[in-house]
């Protein structure tokens, strides 16, 4: 799906210009702020990071609530909401295992998903959200409980900037922390490549969807990962073990992306039964989609 964001826009929301931008803070600032220029202007122009300030006008409310700013840009009508029905606990979760490391186009995919991390908490302590972080490997790494104080974007972005890639991957295990955790419902917002036991990826998720949490599972491919481009013999490197293979392309590329395909398949199709938001996303793309997405979830909390 694509947003709408155009030239100017589009170009900050490239990962491979985001790279060469200085903090992580300034990052996040001009991911979001590319984003909302061009939401506003494309056809979503009336569901931008407004969403989380305003409902639609329903019967009864008061019509001094109603913005007539905002009516005279969406033909709509929409109504200013309290404080207590716009705020939402929302928790990153970030992969920060071996296998995030790979990169074919000069990002890696940890680093597009600490940008989309970086983004999503900008985001939503923009919309007065409390947000929360967590990073893992096969254990967690680090955890900032939800919070919507003031600084504590900063904690949180500190913490991003900060966190090293680790070696294996434990999907499953701050999913049913977090579950554990959990004292009132809101968002988890999930940013891994999934390459796990998706058995056990799965369940862990089924047990955020059963403590009441709507969850939004990015999985994150290189493009490489998805196309399995390779002709000459190649020595393929596991960055999680360090087992090496050397093998000729032609001869598994088949074999390969069926398992690759049945793997996102799988992951597309049963979370998507238990109510799961999942989105294949390819790193080498832009990160309007992403955020989109998010915001379409968020939008059921309105």
């Amino acid at each position: 799906m694509v947003v709408g964001a155009t030239g100017g826009e589009l170009r900050f929301l490239d990962p491979a210009v985001i790279a060469r931008i200085g903090s992580i803070e300034l990052k996040a600032r001009t991911i979001v702020e590319g984003f909302l220029a061009g939401l506003h202007r494309s056809p979503f122009k009336g569901f931008s990071v407004e969403f989380a300030e305003y409902r639609q006008y329903l019967l009864g409310d008061d019509l001094s609530t109603i913005d007539w700013k905002v009516y005279a840009r969406s033909d709509r009508h929409y109504v200013k909401k309290f404080e207590e029905e716009t705020n939402v606990d929302c928790h990153v979760l970030l992969d920060v295992s071996g296998s995030m490391g790979y990169g074919s186009t000069g990002v890696t995919k940890a680093e597009y998903a600490s940008y989309l991390a970086a983004a999503l908490a900008y985001l939503m302590n923009r919309q007065r959200d409390a947000v929360g972080f967590m990073a893992f490997d096969d254990d967690i790494v680090t955890h900032l409980a939800a919070s919507a104080r003031p600084g504590h974007l900063r904690s949180v972005l500190l913490e991003l900037d900060q966190v090293k890639l680790g070696s294996r991957s434990n999907v499953a295990k701050p999913l049913h922390q977090l579950a554990d955790a959990l004292v009132k419902r809101g968002i988890v917002v999930l940013l891994s490549d999934l390459l796990d036991e998706p058995e056990q990826v799965i369940r862990g998720l089924r047990h955020l969807r059963f403590r009441g949490a709507d969850v939004v599972v990015f999985q994150l491919l290189d493009h490489d990962e998805l196309t399995f481009p390779f002709e000459r013999v190649t020595r393929f490197r596991d960055l999680e073990t360090a087992d090496e293979v050397l093998a000729a392309p032609l001869e598994i590329r088949d074999h390969y992306l069926r398992e690759i395909n049945t793997l996102v398949s799988r992951y597309e199709r049963e979370l998507r039964l238990v109510g799961v938001d999942y989105h294949l996303v390819d790193t080498s793309k832009p990160l309007d989609f992403a955020l989109m997405s998010y915001l379409s979830t968020r939008s059921r909390h309105q």
